[in-house]
């Protein structure tokens, strides 16, 4: 009986691992019929299943009634190397941005076409925060979202572009609006946003290239007001950042 209990119990695990493998970059957001049959998971298992992972925070439920990965698994993928080796490397130099600009500094990762705010170093007299570490944000909306979209494959621009919510009266909709100002991004190697994602504040930011040339990340500022952190004074400290960053995780010089 014990070892069929152990049988029993690794079946389930099997079958609940299946479930979250279900979805990746391609599939971010999917919904019960398609997660029962990408994971080959019998409907109404794959639904009890689904109820479970959502309960404990590994999956979560859009407006739509369809899953995503959840917050829970974020918390678990701090702990992975790769993630937690980006913030220990980074975390030094974006504490050299915000003393050379006083700007809350942010570090940015693409996550399911979405930005994932994977660490912030702010002073002492920054005020509330518009974003906080953990938060993913729309890739439209923000100036380390624009960074990814300018160097995203085709199924992330897709995907994101089919998402353009409005956050604030100055979030940019008008998906041919966007697709001129992610060419400027490349143009330009920074992006910019003026209270597009929430008002009161606007940002600057610029990748972090690691090897093979592939954008790893975002690194940007965030000042208070209508316009974004002055170019002249915070663009620079910014590519300097990013570049010992990204040297640092093995691009090249």
């Amino acid at each position: 009986m014990a070892g069929q209990s152990k049988a029993a119990g690794r079946s389930v695990t099997s079958r609940a691992l299946n479930v979250l493998a279900a979805f990746d970059q391609e599939h971010p957001v999917l919904g019960l019929s398609d997660i029962a049959r990408r994971s080959g998971t019998p409907v109404a298992t794959c639904h009890r299943l689904l109820g479970e992972l959502t309960e404990w925070g590994a999956l979560a439920k859009t407006t739509d009634g369809r899953y995503q990965i959840g917050h829970r698994l974020w918390a678990l993928g701090m702990l992975a190397p790769v993630q937690k080796g980006l913030r220990e490397v980074a975390a030094p130099y974006m504490h050299d941005v915000l003393f050379a600009t006083r700007h809350v500094v942010n570090l940015f990762v693409l996550e399911d076409a979405r930005a994932l705010l994977l660490e912030r170093i702010a002073g002492t007299a920054v005020g509330h925060p518009v974003a906080r570490v953990g938060e993913r944000l729309p890739l439209h909306t923000s100036a380390a979202g624009k960074v990814f979209l300018a160097y995203a494959p085709a199924s992330v621009l897709e995907q994101a572009f089919s998402e353009l919510t409005r956050e604030t009266r100055h979030s940019i909709t008008d998906p041919s609006r966007l697709q001129r100002e992610i060419v400027k991004v490349r143009e330009q190697g920074y992006a910019t946003t003026i209270e597009e994602h929430a008002l009161g504040t606007s940002g600057l930011a610029v990748p972090v290239f690691g090897a093979g040339g592939r954008v790893i990340a975002a690194l940007g500022a965030v000042g208070v007001g209508t316009t974004p952190p002055p170019v002249q004074r915070t663009l620079p400290a910014l590519q300097v950042a990013a570049k010992a960053i990204g040297r640092a995780l093995g691009a090249p010089s």
